[in-house]
């Protein structure tokens, strides 16, 4: 039996991105877009999905991010995570890769009991593919990028194919080892109709909260127990729960800074017509090596 930990992330929907959701210290302004289930993601969890499947054990899935990144979690468990937690406070707000890391590899130390970490390659949002290698140093362990396939574990072994250009490479790792997955790896599997009439509930400490207030009736602690005995309960860290160093947090914790955001729209002249003849497919290859296309 194997455990692993899949970081998962939600991300702004970024296909209509301009600089009016920008905000002046050049992060994303998230509540002006929608959120989604970054896609890469999704595939590791379906390949440690896929592990738990073939060797048995537990899968624990962990996003950073606002109070709203529960319903990733969710839908983490209508897929088949065992486990959620959410990792949130607003000193972690504004975050690059290094914070970023950090944050999660102090969570990962908190949950520990873990042979595999699963990761996207890299996150719409950001396409840095940073956070995953940097939390595999910061935790001193092994780190496979570019990962497609595990093709076999044993001996606290894993035998894992990596993608590369023009082809693939096999790798040997000792466990416990971080795998940054490529979205082609495996398709992910849709959400259990059962599962998701099981989990549907679950909600995270901010949320119980949420409910809590304005009604006298209901009492907190009564309400995580009573969600932590239905398992429906998402636990929560903040930066009081993992006792970190807050100057190694969000902004303050972030050397990378965003000088401009510009706005880009292509365009282009309208359709030309190539004749089929050896001059016409010459004078095309003419105009794609001028502007770089081939080459």
């Amino acid at each position: 039996m194997y455990n692993s930990i899949v970081l998962v992330k939600q991300v702004p929907d970024t296909s209509n991105i301009s600089g009016q959701v920008m905000k002046e210290d050049g992060t994303v302004n998230r509540a002006k877009l929608p959120a989604i289930f970054n896609y890469e993601d999704r595939v590791a969890l379906e390949l440690a999905l896929q592990v738990k499947d073939r060797f048995g054990g537990t899968i624990t899935v962990v996003t950073m991010g606002p109070p709203r990144a529960s319903d990733v979690l969710r839908e983490c468990l209508f897929m088949g995570a065992n486990n959620a937690y959410l990792i949130t406070d607003r000193k972690f707000a504004g975050a690059d890769t290094l914070a970023t890391s950090f944050v999660l590899a102090e969570a990962i130390k908190r949950i520990g009991n873990y042979d595999f970490v699963f990761a996207g390659r890299q996150a719409i949002d950001g396409d840095t593919a940073q956070v995953g290698p940097q939390t595999a140093e910061k935790l001193g362990i092994p780190q496979i990028t570019y990962a497609e396939a595990i093709l076999d574990v044993r001996d606290r072994t894993a035998r894992v194919r990596r993608k590369i250009e023009g082809g693939y490479e096999i790798l040997d790792a000792t466990l416990p080892v971080l795998l940054t997955v490529v979205k082609d790896a495996v398709t992910p599997r849709p959400v259990s109709a059962k599962r998701l009439m099981a989990y549907k509930g679950a909600k995270s400490l901010l949320e119980l909260e949420k409910l809590v207030e304005g009604n006298s009736l209901l009492y907190i602690d009564k309400l995580v127990h009573e969600y932590q005995g239905r398992s429906l309960y998402i636990p929560t860290l903040t930066a009081d729960d993992l006792q970190i160093d807050l100057a190694r947090c969000g902004i303050k914790g972030s050397p990378t800074k965003v000088y401009q955001v510009d706005s880009v729209v292509l365009g282009g002249a309208g359709p030309t017509r190539i004749e089929n003849t050896g001059a016409g497919i010459s004078s095309l290859i003419d105009d794609l090596l001028e502007d770089k296309i081939l080459g």
